[in-house]
């Protein structure tokens, strides 16, 4: 499945396609679990050096050199996740600027599960409500406008809650604390000259 502005992005050098998505988003990806306590730092050091940025409320800023230009992120983890599943993942919800590539404020939801194909995931913050497309186990907002306007409500909002369904028809729900989430955006967004 591609974003509606898929074409004008890949000819900007701008990665848009979830498979190119998924290949920069293992990095940050490492980092955010080992931060968070979920793995051994090995591993994300040999991935690539992130710097934490700082710690705000219940969010992280990071940046890291990405092929020699600078990218940054801000992550976060649920502070409650629901559903009937025996075993779940890595849970979490990253904002990433790829300056170089054009790219700004792109949301990405991991659910720590494979989503059920062809369902949506579903993003509530106050009376705000997007709807994300899954690809494997992460969601996305289908195209930049889209993020931009879900990470204003983020900026805006006190919770974020995320519902979705996995492969095997699990529904969860999962609730972000919005507490430091703008003053971690801005942290990620002045490391990147934006």
């Amino acid at each position: 499945m591609q974003r509606k502005d898929d074409n004008k992005a890949t000819a900007a050098g701008d990665r848009r396609k979830p498979y190119g998505r998924r290949s920069w988003a293992l990095g940050p990806a490492l980092a955010l679990m080992s931060a968070l306590g979920g793995l051994a730092a090995g591993p994300v050091a040999a991935a690539q050096d992130i710097q934490q940025l700082g710690s705000y409320g219940d969010w992280r800023a990071y940046a890291y050199d990405e092929k020699g230009q600078k990218a940054c992120y801000i992550a976060s983890q649920p502070t409650k996740h629901e559903g009937d599943y025996k075993k779940r993942g890595e849970i979490y919800a990253m904002v990433t600027h790829r300056p170089g590539d054009k790219v700004r404020d792109e949301v990405s939801l991991a659910a720590g599960y494979r989503y059920k194909p062809e369902t949506r995931v579903e993003v509530a913050i106050g009376g705000n409500k997007f709807e994300l497309f899954p690809h494997e186990d992460t969601a996305w907002v289908p195209d930049s406008a889209g993020d931009k306007k879900l990470v204003a409500a983020m900026r805006a909002g006190s919770t974020m809650v995320v519902s979705g369904t996995s492969s095997r028809g699990t529904a969860t729900k999962d609730t972000y604390s919005l507490t430091g989430f703008t003053k971690a955006y801005r942290a990620a967004s002045k490391a990147c000259g934006l």
